[in-house]
């Protein structure tokens, strides 16, 4: 009899993808994240705000919707994407890539960025990039290296950005696209720093959307249940250590998403990367620059899509939901009264636990699967706000009001 696997768990008690530093600035998933994620400083990969000044183009689009010629779209954008070099102490750290002369204290990484604001001198990248740098020094197409301070970083996102110190070298900046109506087969074009070899271009299309990434930090609060980040843009344009930062673009040469993640076992491209999209940009970034920081809604669960296994045992009147599995105890769902699995049935071999409430809506939203409320709940609410979450228990269907709280911290 084959083995069955239990249902995939989420954690919902903050939405992050946190992915650990190497020498070039990009972790593989699986087999590599294993060897990588014990060593600190491993956390190292709300309504949308009005559009801003990040989003008024200075380079003006040529061609259509479908695409223009590849060598003049790298032509148009490539100014506007940087090289990222940083230092941080090798105490606690794997030194990928120490300094010359043998020096031990410090390790040097290196990653990617764009210019989202000329004005204003801003660049974006992952915060798994930057994270715990003392020194950031960043790379212009036109061979110009400038100081860059760090003004804000949400590992939560894996995001960060930079602003550049005066000096020579022009500035362009990137336009931004839309990434909330986006196609699986559409055109993707990433732009980075793979292995320090700058200004590299490689192209693919969107191979999924709306992929969650369970690799944030552990909450030290649910059984070391790990924070997630939603609505992933998954492609099969190369991506490479280096390439952490760089923009993914659509075939108009906007930028779609931020280059983040590879799913590898052998530490190169497989065909499977992953990007934040440009939209999680756009909302986080003001408050990064004015406050340093973003805030998220905490509700305090994890739990997991409900299954067969779950409608049998429990003998559910729905076949689709969220079931909560573990309940913070002074979380905001724990002070409105959600409860967890009280028990666990075995099902070919696999304990799997059973019993928690059944999250069906979220405010006037369907919530088929767990991820539905991680994305209703970090792209339409804030710490503070008063939720109405519709669910399952003991059979029946009721409402409860919950107040969410900010997320804690790392």
């Amino acid at each position: 009899m084959p083995t069955a696997r239990p249902p995939r768990t989420h954690a919902l008690l903050l939405i992050v993808a946190l992915l650990a530093t190497t020498g070039c600035g990009l972790l593989p998933l699986g087999a590599a994240l294993e060897r990588l994620e014990g060593r600190r400083g491993a956390a190292t990969v709300t309504p949308v705000p009005a559009q801003g000044a990040v989003q008024t183009p200075a380079l003006p689009l040529s061609g259509d919707e479908a695409g223009e010629d590849l060598a003049a779209l790298y032509e148009r954008v490539i100014p506007a994407v940087v090289s990222i070099r940083v230092i941080r102490p090798t105490e606690g750290l794997l030194p990928v890539q120490p300094l010359p002369e043998g020096n031990e204290e410090y390790t040097q990484g290196q990653g990617s960025g764009f210019v989202v604001d000329a004005a204003e001198r801003l660049v974006v990248t992952n915060n798994h990039v930057i994270e715990d740098a003392e020194l950031i020094e960043v790379l212009l197409h036109d061979g110009t290296v400038l100081r860059g301070e760090l003004l804000g970083r949400d590992p939560d996102a894996d995001l960060a950005v930079v602003r550049l110190a005066e000096g020579e070298g022009s500035l362009r900046e990137v336009l931004l696209g839309d990434s909330r109506n986006l196609r699986v087969g559409q055109r993707a074009i990433a732009i980075g720093n793979p292995f320090g070899w700058r200004g590299t271009m490689t192209v693919g299309i969107i191979s999924g959307l709306g992929r969650t990434l369970n690799l944030g930090h552990s909450s030290g609060e649910v059984g070391g249940a790990r924070f997630s980040i939603p609505q992933m843009i998954q492609t099969d344009a190369a991506i490479n250590y280096g390439n952490s930062g760089g923009p993914l673009l659509d075939a108009a040469g906007r930028v779609i998403g931020v280059n983040t993640a590879m799913n590898s076992v052998t530490g190169l491209s497989g065909g499977v990367g992953f990007a934040v999209p440009i939209h999680t940009v756009e909302r986080v970034l003001p408050a990064l620059v004015a406050e340093g920081r973003y805030a998220y809604p905490w509700l305090g669960v994890t739990g997991t899509d409900v299954q067969p296994v779950h409608v049998a045992a429990m003998d559910l009147p729905v076949e689709r939901g969220a079931m909560v599995t573990d309940v913070v105890p002074d979380g905001p769902a724990g002070r409105a009264g959600l409860r967890g699995a009280d028990r666990a049935v075995d099902y070919y071999g696999t304990p799997v636990r059973v019993g928690g409430d059944v999250i069906v809506a979220v405010e006037d939203a369907p919530v088929r699967q767990f991820d539905d409320l991680l994305v209703y709940l970090v792209e339409n609410a804030s710490p503070g706000d008063r939720v109405t979450l519709t669910l399952i228990r003991d059979g029946e269907e009721r409402t409860v009001r919950v107040t969410l709280g900010e997320r804690p911290g790392d």
